[in-house]
């Protein structure tokens, strides 16, 4: 199973869209741990919206369509 997720910051004031073939809240954790990613900034990342796919490829085009939305 893949995930497809949307997370929000409130610190930032921004969105993030991602995915993993891991479990969600596992990856929500590393999300809101210090890294140097984009996510690394803040530490108060929430889900907003998530699905999930049977295949990766399903997952990145719907992660595709939703990253041109927010252009």
């Amino acid at each position: 199973m893949f995930y497809t997720y949307i997370l929000y910051s409130e610190n930032q004031d921004s969105y993030y869209v991602g995915h993993t073939g891991n479990s969600l809240e596992l990856r929500l954790r590393k999300h809101n741990t210090n890294h140097k990613g984009f996510t690394g900034r803040s530490s108060d990342w929430k889900v907003v919206y998530s699905e999930s796919f049977l295949s990766k490829s399903e997952a990145f085009i719907f992660i595709i369509q939703k990253k041109s939305s927010f252009e």
